[in-house]
């Protein structure tokens, strides 16, 4: 197959499973920890490092920010074999009590964004893979770490969330809001692939401590230090499911 046009990686640049953090930046932090890692395409939003970790083979992959160039991500890894994708991302709390730096694991995403309705009803689920959901809860138990398991929304906007809309998500029980896992869930499930979803919360809407870095940084101290946790959770579900 040729080169997709975003990605820049065509057939046997990749591996199998991929880890699909927004971030650019990310991918070099995921990479860090592997035993080894090497460039294969950089693009636009799109970072592409291959990697070993604990003797698995594995990609990283940036999606950017929602689920439009999350869905072309996940379109076009499809296309040059990968099989299953993790999204290890940021998510903002709508639930009080959620602290910055906790973990959340996502068994599903409430379609509030305009991509996933292109492609199927909005009746139809955005839930990940169970095997992978399973991998990523098991984990964190491994490592210790305590992680909040359950809905989220995925949301297109940003800034213009209003007290209904925080309201309503909270009075239904989602757990967080964020801008990729929907599209993320429904074109692997449309394409046949495994995914799932490990998120750090980097504030708390309903609590009112906001996403807020200081001196130039996007993160809090305390989420940015915590994205560490997640990504290590990640790698080892990622040697769990190979």
């Amino acid at each position: 197959m040729a080169t997709q046009p975003h990605l820049l990686v065509g057939d046997g640049d990749v591996h199998e499973v991929a880890l699909i953090p927004g971030d650019p930046g990310r991918v070099d932090r995921i990479a860090g920890r592997c035993d080894s890692h090497h460039l294969v395409a950089e693009n636009r939003e799109y970072r592409v490092v291959n990697a070993t970790y604990g003797g698995t083979d594995l990609t990283i992959c940036s999606t950017g920010i929602g689920c439009p160039s999350a869905a072309i991500a996940i379109e076009e890894l499809e296309r040059v074999g990968v099989e299953t994708v993790i999204r290890v991302g940021t998510t903002g709390a709508v639930q009080s009590g959620i602290e910055i730096g906790d973990l959340i694991v996502a068994t599903g995403a409430a379609k509030e964004e305009g991509t996933t309705k292109r492609h199927e009803s909005v009746t139809y689920p955005a839930v990940p893979d169970y095997g992978v959901l399973s991998a990523l809860v098991d984990a964190a138990e491994e490592r210790g770490e305590a992680v909040h398991v359950g809905p989220i929304a995925s949301d297109d906007v940003f800034y213009t969330e209003t007290d209904e809309h925080l309201a309503d998500w909270e009075r239904a029980g989602l757990l967080s809001v964020e801008m990729e896992a929907a599209a993320v869930f429904s074109l692997a499930r449309r394409r046949g692939m495994a995914a799932g979803a490990i998120c750090t919360v980097d504030g708390n809407l309903v609590d009112g401590t906001q996403k807020s870095g200081t001196e130039g940084e996007e993160l809090p101290e305390k989420a940015k230090d915590n994205v560490q946790r997640a990504i290590d959770v990640s790698l080892d579900a990622v040697t769990a499911l190979a």
